[in-house]
């Protein structure tokens, strides 16, 4: 179903379409113990995912072939291990780029990688890395990307095709989305900083009192002012600023 793109320097060069399996993520992991099937930039992709999986260990479901379900798997063995959260940094921005190309509005990436289009949930990313000392030696980078779906069993959920009224060639929009995805990777090489920057701009609820909830404190209102170096979520609570790690904090949305 789907071709090698065109329009990239090596992400989507060596690509792997099956019509159906439970995981990209999964399959994209066993061909990284196989060096020969596994080179940088290969791209696992299906039509129908099964048994996908998100953050926190939730399920990610979508319609078959109506959707982006792919994963790819990457080399930043350039990226210390310390640095590791920029991979979601780099792929949270390279989606909000081809949304915004796309012609969505309000597009924000609801820490630490979902995408969020005018309140509602587009796209999930599921990063998974193999550690050796103090580099990574793989990683498997998970995307869902809702682009023709036009219903949901949750009222939380959107896609490309809902936002713009227009339903879009999902062979285009892979090679639009991996040509996003590669540049923003090459940034990862020599500017954090930059990407960091970007991030922040686009952060959901960013320097906006909201509430939320942890174990911790239970429900609180805060403000989100920013990320620690380890990418953990820092939220202001009465005037001090409070770190949080991907399963230590949830937002409360007012509709719940």
């Amino acid at each position: 179903m789907y071709k090698i793109p065109a329009n990239t320097l090596f992400l989507g060069k060596n690509l792997v379409f099956m019509p159906e399996c439970h995981s990209t993520n999964t399959f994209a992991l066993e061909l990284c113990q196989q060096s020969s099937s596994s080179a940088e930039g290969t791209v696992v992709i299906t039509a129908n995912q099964s048994a996908g999986r998100g953050q926190r260990g939730n399920v990610w479901i979508v319609e078959p072939g109506k959707n982006l379900t792919f994963s790819v798997i990457l080399r930043p063995s350039f990226l210390p291990v310390k640095d590791q959260f920029y991979l979601n940094i780099f792929s949270a921005l390279a989606i909000c780029d081809y949304l915004k190309e796309a012609g969505c509005e309000d597009v924000r990436i609801k820490w630490p990688n979902d995408i969020y289009v005018r309140d509602k949930k587009i796209c999930g990313i599921l990063i998974e890395s193999q550690l050796q000392g103090s580099k990574i030696t793989s990683s498997v980078l998970g995307i869902g990307l809702n682009i023709n779906q036009r219903n949901f069993t949750m009222g939380t959920a959107t896609s490309l095709t809902l936002e713009t009224g227009r339903d879009c060639d999902l062979q285009q929009a892979l090679e639009q989305l991996l040509g996003f995805l590669e540049a923003r990777y090459l940034q990862l090489r020599q500017k954090l900083q930059s990407l960091k920057i970007d991030y922040l701009d686009n952060l959901y609820w960013i320097n906006e009192e909201h509430t939320f909830q942890s174990l911790e404190l239970g429900v609180f209102n805060g403000t989100i002012c920013g990320l620690d170096p380890a990418g953990q979520l820092l939220i202001r609570i009465d005037g001090k600023e409070k770190a949080f790690g991907i399963k230590d904090v949830a937002y409360v949305h007012a509709m719940q």
